[in-house]
């Protein structure tokens, strides 16, 4: 039997520069021997990502909540790095807005240059894992729906963290998202239809994936909106809690330029999922994902 050495890196800022440390226990210790408590620590994105690559529904709780089915193979968006946000990180909900989304997820970290490689050499290419928030701004779901820029990509949308663990097994590993001390979404990995190693894949038949890239791997159901002062916590089996809290943006959406927010059944039904009345009528990207409602009739 072989026996692997876990091992949870983090970046932090020490002395007022990133720095990237192993964690002992409640310290985080550099390479030169400065150390500092978990708890003090100013958290860093435990990467440099060049893209961050989300998948839309993998697991079979969410697929179920909406009533769809999956296609034969994954689709997937893209979030800009300048969403990019931390462990104890503030989210921000901006003025004008309110269908603000959390969506827990694990993280797949590349770890050198992969190109074109099979589901089975994958493994090979991922550094490790991490945990995500998937936060989603459903206000421009009308307009945005395609490409998901601004639902998906609006600054402080995608925290991960707190660090990076090398050789993880995500086989058999649970999954919760917690609001405010309750349990809002609690899944495990085995209910994932795609495995890390089959998006990896995926992706770079095409795409190249560079060291430091993230991909996050897809939420379970019960996503649900969250409100400015809530704090937010994500927590996978081996790889610790993220965390974060709502705040709400001092700034307006600008009126004088762009689609505006809007509240309409396509919003609702994505932010609302299970709690929606039109549940299974109004499915995410209708033409990929049918509803199995209307296949009844």
């Amino acid at each position: 039997m072989w026996f692997f050495l876990v091992t949870e890196l983090r970046r932090v800022l020490l002395g007022g520069y990133p720095t990237q440390v192993v964690r002992h226990g409640d310290m985080l210790v550099a390479g030169d021997g400065r150390e500092v408590s978990v708890d003090e620590a100013v958290h860093l994105p435990p990467t440099e990502p060049s893209k961050i690559i989300a998948v839309h529904l993998n697991y079979a709780s969410r697929t179920e909540e909406f009533m769809t089915k999956l296609p034969s193979a994954p689709t997937y968006f893209q979030k800009p790095v300048t969403a990019l946000n931390t462990h104890k990180g503030d989210v921000v909900r901006p003025e004008g807005c309110k269908w603000l989304n959390f969506e827990g997820e694990i993280v797949i970290v590349i770890g050198r240059t992969c190109r074109n490689v099979s589901p089975d050499e994958a493994g090979d290419y991922i550094a490790g894992y991490s945990i995500g928030n998937d936060y989603g701004l459903h206000d421009f779901r009308d307009t945005d729906a395609g490409s998901m820029l601004r639902v998906k990509g609006s600054d402080t949308l995608a925290p991960v963290g707190p660090g990076l663990v090398t050789d993880w097994d995500f086989r058999g590993k649970q999954l919760r998202t917690i609001v405010n001390g309750e349990v809002k979404q609690d899944d495990n990995t085995d209910n994932m239809e795609w495995d890390m190693n089959y998006l990896v894949a995926d992706i770079a038949r095409t795409i190249t994936l560079s060291p430091g890239d993230l991909l996050f791997s897809g939420t379970p159901a019960f996503s649900r909106p969250v409100q400015p002062g809530d704090v937010v916590e994500v927590e996978v089996e081996g790889l610790g809690k993220l965390t974060n809290r709502i705040v709400a943006g001092p700034t307006p959406i600008r009126t004088d330029v762009g689609a505006q927010p809007t509240q309409s059944e396509e919003v609702m039904s994505t932010a609302m999922g299970g709690d929606w009345e039109f549940r299974g009528i109004r499915t995410p990207s209708k033409d990929l994902y049918p509803s199995t409602v209307e296949e009844k009739r």
